[in-house]
């Protein structure tokens, strides 16, 4: 007796479960199932927009910036801003698009603009000296802006993802920027992923996900596992090794993209050895950059001559160097050093160098390795040291020697951004030191350049310059390697410029 009132209380059950269940609206089911998990390659502990430099904000659809890059032809076109006019170069004027409101309902106005990129400027000396702004004034969507000096490009420059817009107004910066994207901020546990959520508002039309998780993972390998096991639908610079095993995964799709970017030898000039020129020159034959580019990245990537790849307009033709351990060698006994007993030294001070390397990028502890063994052969001692945020180190700190370094050289399509950012004693990115006024003034001739094949010639002869002073040391372009489930993830678009990850219309089965 019990038994039969235990299987109907059971039945009974089940049937309100059921009726429960089927209460929902199919569709809602269906949304609600409308999610993926980006795996990223680096971490970070900040999502303020306008000081991180991994651009998780940006890449994850949280803010958007006033020009976007075409990836396609590597024009701008416009993005938060409708349009922008200049009759000298310095005085520009910047109509900004109508109804579009930040992620708390608010308007993205003129005002709001002026007081995000101000905030840019004041907590970013990168962007400050990138932007070169002396003055802005807003009126409704309209912005006014004066450059301290003729700028023509200053429209590209507001491509970087440093310059997003934000209502400064929600302080929270480093957890929950407010921007403009398709995508909100749910929750961020830095170093970890942040969550978001569909911003059913977004001007250009609400998300087709429901959801979104940018997660963040520095081991490569982990990525690929991530990918295999199903904890990850799209994955960032999946292991190398793994290609294979992923290509001949069941609703796996594998793409190999060329970009702007370049892995370098970046050569830190305030050090005694690497203040002559014949150091630099022997550093640069030491590196096997098609051993390199054969086993370390197994053809996915372009051996570099210089820091643009060869398809852009303003990459010269480099006079052919003279490479390997001869070369090198006879660089280094012109410079006045000798082995002796296995060590080379001069003046009895042995040559050491100390080489940072970090393994967010996989392939650059493994290319600081290698060149660590060449050198050994010479008798030249490379101490390794990791490193998380190269940046940070790098500009914080004078001790090192050499880095392997990745940066993106043309993410706006026009070589002044890596110049500027590089080799200018105010760039951002001159962590080499470089000041040579001859140089500078190269480079303050490109930035007074209008029209692309004006550009491109000034664009030359600086990195011509650069090459015969071997400022810096430039290895490969690597490919962007993606790997996601073709068979659940639709409308992903691999950006060459690594800025556009998930977008409004990125959808899944």
């Amino acid at each position: 007796m019990f038994k039969g009132y235990k299987l109907l209380l059971i039945f009974i059950l089940s049937v309100f479960i059921l009726a429960a269940c089927s209460s929902v609206p199919v569709e809602k089911q269906a949304e609600g199932s409308k999610k993926v998990n980006l795996l990223f390659n680096f971490a970070t502990s900040s999502l303020d927009p306008n000081v991180d430099t991994s651009y998780v904000s940006v890449r994850a659809g949280i803010t958007e910036t006033l020009v976007h890059l075409n990836d396609t032809d590597l024009t701008i076109e416009p993005w938060l801003a409708e349009s922008w006019d200049s009759q000298d170069g310095q005085l520009w004027t910047i109509e900004l698009k109508k109804d579009v409101t930040f992620q708390n309902g608010k308007p993205m106005d003129g005002a709001a603009v002026k007081a995000s990129l101000e905030r840019a400027m004041k907590d970013s000396l990168a962007i400050k000296n990138a932007l070169r702004i002396e003055t802005i004034e807003a009126k409704a969507n309209t912005l006014t802006i004066k450059t301290e000096v003729p700028f023509p490009e200053f429209p590209s420059e507001l491509v970087h993802p440093n310059t997003s817009i934000i209502d400064v107004t929600e302080a929270d910066f480093v957890n929950k920027p407010i921007g403009t994207g398709p995508f909100a901020v749910s929750f961020f546990t830095p170093g970890t992923a942040v969550d978001l959520v569909r911003y059913e508002g977004y001007w250009n039309g609400a998300a087709k996900l429901q959801s979104a998780k940018f997660s963040f993972n520095e081991d490569a390998n982990a990525r690929s596992l991530a990918l295999q096991s199903g904890t990850a639908d799209i994955v960032f610079r999946p292991e190398v090794e793994t290609l294979t095993n992923l290509e001949a995964s069941p609703g796996v799709k594998v793409e190999s993209t060329s970009t702007f970017r370049v892995h370098q030898m970046t050569m830190n000039l305030e050090r005694k050895p690497l203040r002559d020129i014949l150091v630099r020159k022997a550093v640069d034959a030491l590196i096997n950059r098609q051993a390199i580019v054969d086993t370390i990245l197994r053809g996915h990537a372009e051996i570099a001559t210089g820091p643009f790849p060869s398809t852009f307009s303003f990459a010269p033709d480099y006079p052919e160097k003279k490479t390997g351990m001869d070369a090198a060698r006879a660089y280094l006994h012109d410079a006045g050093y000798t082995e002796v007993n296995g060590v080379m030294q001069k003046n009895g001070e042995p040559l050491t160098f100390k080489l940072l390397t970090y393994s967010a990028r996989a392939d650059l502890p493994l290319i600081a390795q290698v060149f660590q063994s060449d050198a050994g052969q010479l008798g030249i001692e490379v101490q390794i040291q990791q490193i998380e945020i190269p940046e940070e180190y790098m500009a914080a700190n004078r001790d090192w020697d050499l880095t392997t370094y990745s940066n993106l050289t043309a993410p706006r399509g026009d070589a002044g951004y890596y110049l500027n950012a590089t080799y200018h004693p105010k760039g951002a990115l001159n962590f080499s030191g470089a000041d040579d006024n001859h140089l500078t003034a190269l480079i303050d001739e490109l930035n007074a350049s209008v029209g692309q094949d004006k550009r491109s010639v000034k664009a030359e002869q600086v990195a011509l310059y650069v090459d015969e002073q071997v400022y810096n040391s430039f290895i490969l372009h690597p490919n962007t390697l993606i790997a996601y489930k073709s068979d659940k993830v639709l409308n992903w678009v691999t950006s060459r410029s690594e800025y556009y990850m998930l977008t409004n219309e990125l959808d899944v089965k």
